[in-house]
């Protein structure tokens, strides 16, 4: 296992991180400890979740995730695990969460202390905003739209305000945000230079074989900003192993939860897994293998965040990151690019 510092902190992380977002849905208690034992053994170090996982996003379950983890987490060395999660942002219903959830300061200090109690943890390594108060293109969406802007929005000051109180009370350690945009990155870096606040040491977007925008600003940006990226979504929910392209698994994410996996079900997509699936198998490679190895390998990417439902699934993701690309497969990988570009889009 690689690790990797994050620039401006101390957070030396291990270059896979370990998603949890199907624990307390796909995956009971025991599974999740099951494979948190598994990716610790293995030197994953590094534990996302969310106050809103597991998904889909229910009443029934939300907090379930953080419970499960916490659970574990409780009977293991804090200091040498490095933990984050997420404060969900509005306008995405789920009024179950503190009856809306909104990026206001009060809401922001109680999703983190209701975090912390299941966690069962003093402090969060890493807090993110799980994506933008304002209208932003996301989760399949490629357009941004002015119309889209919603009325009372919290600024970026009064987040960053909130958040760097949490930093203080030493509650927080570390923030980030996800599903961010190149212009909010530069916002959240000018907020915190203008106030004396902290600044966002990571972004968490999605990035895959089939989703490549970040490519575009996202990465000049973040570099500039000295801000790491903690790529989600590598194997765009399971497309990219290959295992929709004969059957439709009765275990998949997409066939349990088809609404859920609309935003990859676009024209070429399917194509475009296909090709990639069979790029890898000429090159003795499984098509998640591939998918992940050119994830790990960009100079821009400071962890994977891989999530699976079994132990065989999460052995098979934690090997991608060994395997080095060579010149012919890489090659290969952009003739593909250059055919199908970003189909997910």
């Amino acid at each position: 296992m690689q690790y990797r510092t994050l620039p401006g902190t101390d957070l030396k992380v291990s270059s896979i991180c370990l998603g949890t977002m199907t624990f307390g849905e796909q995956n009971s208690e025991r599974d999740a400890h099951e494979q948190l034992d598994a990716a610790r053994a293995a030197g994953i170090n590094f534990i996302d979740a969310a106050e809103m996982y597991p998904v889909p996003a229910k009443a029934a379950t939300q907090g379930r995730t953080e419970e499960y983890v916490g659970s574990w987490l409780v009977k293991q060395p804090r200091d040498q695990l490095i933990v984050a999660t997420k404060v969900a942002g509005p306008n995405r219903g789920m009024d179950w969460i503190r009856g809306g959830p909104q990026l206001n300061a009060a809401q922001i200090v109680a999703a983190c202390d209701a975090s912390l109690a299941r966690l069962q943890t003093d402090y969060i390594d890493l807090y993110q905003v799980h994506w933008p108060a304002r209208a932003v293109p996301m989760f399949g969406s490629s357009q941004y739209d002015p119309a889209d802007e919603k009325p009372d929005m919290p600024e970026i000051d009064e987040q960053l305000e909130a958040l760097s109180r949490l930093v203080a009370a030493g509650k927080v350690r570390y923030l980030g945000t996800s599903n961010e945009t190149a212009w909010g990155v530069a916002k959240w870096g000018s907020v915190a230079d203008a106030a004396g606040l902290p600044r966002i040491k990571t972004i968490q977007n999605v990035y895959n074989l089939i989703n490549r925008t970040f490519e575009a600003g996202l990465v000049e940006a973040c570099h500039r900003e000295q801000v790491s990226l903690l790529v989600y979504s590598p194997l765009a929910f399971g497309l990219l192993s290959g295992k929709y392209i004969a059957d439709h698994p009765l275990d998949g994410r997409l066939t349990r939860f088809p609404a859920f996996g609309s935003r990859y079900r676009k024209p070429f997509v399917d194509d475009a897994v296909a090709a990639y699936a069979q790029l890898a198998l000429e090159h003795g490679l499984s098509p998640a293998q591939l998918a992940l190895a050119f994830v790990h390998s960009r100079w821009f990417v400071a962890s994977t965040i891989i999530g699976a439902t079994t132990l065989a699934q999460l052995s098979e993701n934690i090997g991608g990151s060994e395997i080095v690309l060579s010149a012919e497969l890489e090659a290969g990988i952009e003739k593909l690019y250059r055919q199908y570009h970003s189909p997910a889009l």
